[in-house]
């Protein structure tokens, strides 16, 4: 097998042949040795040969042909030119990512203030339970790492919904047991008692759909099956423990006759 070098190519090697005479010099393509056959002198003129060792002349032919393969790949020279350039800016998904915060603030707003004008200072203490639901989810979310995306944005909304119905659910059951004729206190404890039966179950079935969601789920998906399990967790406890503890300290010392303000 022959091979032809250009004049610096042939310089080049003749040093190299020079140097390393009975050595060998191996022909390596994407870190595998093809061949390596044994420098006999100093090749000159930038004409080489390589014997091919095989006395079979047909697999002579296939040696040779599959070395010179090897040696024509090693030396397509690829270069990388620039033909054309496109920039994508993120001024679209940062024009959702604002319309969604838009939206879910709208929301929680409009909340807020129904809250408070339908159930008076009841309905402060739940935007209260639900603020910190909200503060809770973001802290647990931003421990783990996550990212606030749009999925994780419609996430959020949704279980700050989940955490008002529970609130309105228990203030509904403390109304009923105070129409009853029952005193403050006692309204209170029967009222979250009754209810808390059905804000478990509410929550443990999107708990199960959460968990089924990540589970299965890839993308988007699985991110806002991950914000609406921790915020189906959080709900739970803001609903039942921290709204709770505002209602005991907000009834604690009154009288059997006195009435809580609930719209």
């Amino acid at each position: 097998m022959a091979l032809n070098f250009t004049d610096q190519g042939g310089s080049i090697f003749e040093r190299i042949t020079g140097e390393n005479i009975k050595k060998r010099f191996a022909i390596i393509l994407d870190e595998k040795v093809e061949s390596a056959p044994v420098i006999q002198s100093r090749i000159a003129g930038g004409h080489a040969q390589i014997t091919m060792g095989a006395r079979d002349p047909d697999i002579q032919l296939a040696d040779s042909k599959k070395l010179e393969l090897v040696l024509r790949s090693g030396a397509l020279p690829a270069p990388i030119t620039k033909s054309n350039e496109q920039r994508i800016g993120p001024s679209l998904g940062r024009q959702s990512i604002r319309l969604a915060v838009q939206g879910a603030l709208g929301g929680a707003i409009m909340v807020v203030v129904f809250m408070i004008i339908y159930y008076r200072r009841a309905g402060i203490i739940a935007d209260l339970a639900v603020g910190t639901n909200l503060f809770l989810q973001l802290a647990i979310l931003a421990s783990f790492g996550a990212s606030m995306t749009l999925p994780g944005i419609a996430g959020l909304a949704l279980t700050m919904g989940m955490s008002v119905d529970s609130n309105v659910l228990i203030n509904e059951r403390i109304r009923e047991e105070m129409r009853d004729g029952k005193s403050a206190r006692a309204a209170v404890e029967v009222g979250y008692g009754r209810a808390l039966s059905a804000i478990v179950d509410g929550h443990l079935t999107t708990l199960i759909a959460g968990v089924v969601l990540a589970q299965y789920g890839t993308g988007p998906i699985k991110g806002f099956a991950v914000t609406l399990i921790v915020g189906t967790l959080t709900s739970i406890f803001c609903g039942v423990i921290v709204s709770r503890t505002m209602f005991d300290f907000w009834v604690h010392g009154r009288s059997r006759s006195a009435k809580l303000d609930m719209g």
